[in-house]
């Protein structure tokens, strides 16, 4: 008899792995039966989780960092058995912007980081920018980026809280200038002619954490039985999402009202990688715009935690070697090893790594000794070293 677990996520591609566990049975292979919820925002996401109407939930991986730093306005703390997604965010411009980016020389190439914010920068406007959630890697990416070609943010920029599906909306009506939001909803802008497609956000980290397995602090210790089996399924979907054979069936069955509601065709631009960046019909080819599997996308690195941590001390003028050391706990791999023994998983040997010096596929020290992990470059080529105290 299965044992009935609830799960909440948002309509976005990157939920994938819990829809795909519930869809195809690897929930039930694990004897799981997965109640599947959709929420309208992230703050109601969160607050299900803490307040125990769900137990996991598809999250923003920066959301549980923020709870062990004591903000965010939320008393209970998460932490994150699993990282569901790497990348899969795009950042867009309303047309207007989109034209005045092209008079300041930008060419639209979808991935030259540096041209694309010296551009934005050169119109001397003072950006609004829709964004999820306040502490999200749609936020943290943006500041990076745009903190490292000298515009000061978020001092310099109007950031508004827009949910994902309605990040379209929000650019029809005239509220914000530019977003950055994760898929299929920057293409829904392009659909409807109310945006362009600036960069994906693997143009600004190769190989960011986007979303987390997420539980209540302690939830996963007191009972092992449920956890393993939570975390074995959404592996063994992601393993799936990660076979390109299977995009189309992938695209489906996220397109269907219960989920995503948007036509498959929009879905398989992104799990594909080759997305439509204007009205006009423009193409561009992302090679790894969102990873479910490879290059141990699953795993829960205690450095992207600290970088995470480290960022949003920066930014809030918390101490930053104590927010770091906190973000690492929240990340459970010990967890994620424990749960995955039972599997063909093929772990790294290390906890944390040098984010960022990757700049091709890289073999490292695993189990079976056959793990490459892909590239992790950030665009200005900065390196994050967790060991490093500031």
């Amino acid at each position: 008899m299965s044992i009935t677990l609830n799960a909440g996520y948002i309509p976005l591609v990157d939920a994938a792995p819990l829809i795909i566990a519930h869809e195809l049975g690897f929930g039930e292979e694990e004897g799981l039966a997965l109640n599947l919820h959709k929420a309208p925002s992230w703050s109601t996401l969160r607050d299900l989780l803490a307040l125990g109407q769900i137990e996991a939930a598809h999250m923003l991986a920066p959301v549980p960092v923020a709870t062990a730093l004591g903000i965010g306005g939320m008393p209970v703390q998460l932490e994150a058995l699993s990282v569901l997604s790497v990348n899969g965010n795009v950042i867009g411009v309303s047309p207007q912007l989109a034209l005045r980016l092209r008079e300041h020389g930008y060419r639209f190439d979808f991935k030259d980081a540096t041209a694309a914010g010296r551009a934005l920068i050169a119109t001397k406007q003072r950006l609004r920018i829709g964004v999820p959630f306040p502490f999200s890697m749609h936020a943290e990416l943006l500041f990076y980026w745009l903190n490292s070609l000298g515009l000061p943010a978020p001092q310099a920029l109007v950031i508004r809280t827009v949910p994902p599906p309605l990040m379209a909306q929000a650019m029809a009506n005239g509220e914000i200038d530019a977003f950055c939001v994760g898929e299929p909803w920057g293409s829904i802008a392009v659909e409807n002619g109310v945006g362009e497609l600036l960069l994906p956000g693997n143009a600004i980290w190769n190989f960011a954490p986007e979303k987390v397995l997420a539980t209540r602090k302690g939830w996963a210790d007191a009972d092992p039985d449920l956890t393993g089996r939570l975390v074995r399924a959404v592996w063994r979907a992601g393993r799936w999402l990660g076979q390109s054979s299977n995009t189309t069936t992938a695209a489906e069955i996220l397109s269907r009202t219960d989920y995503l509601g948007v036509s498959a065709e929009v879905i398989d631009r992104a799990l594909s990688g080759r997305l439509v960046i204007s009205a006009r019909g423009g193409e561009r080819k992302t090679p790894r715009f969102v990873e479910f599997f490879e290059g141990a996308a699953t795993f829960p690195w205690k450095s992207q935690a600290a970088w995470i941590g480290g960022q949003i001390a920066a930014r809030l003028g918390l101490d930053r070697d104590d927010a770091m050391r906190k973000a690492r706990e929240v990340f459970r791999s010990d967890l994620h090893r424990q749960h995955l023994s039972r599997t063909t998983s093929d772990l790294p040997g290390a906890s944390e790594k040098i984010e960022g010096s990757l700049s091709q596929k890289t073999a490292v020290a695993s189990e079976s000794g056959k793990l490459f992990l892909l590239p992790d470059q950030f665009f200005d080529g900065r390196i994050f070293d967790p060991t490093e105290s500031t």
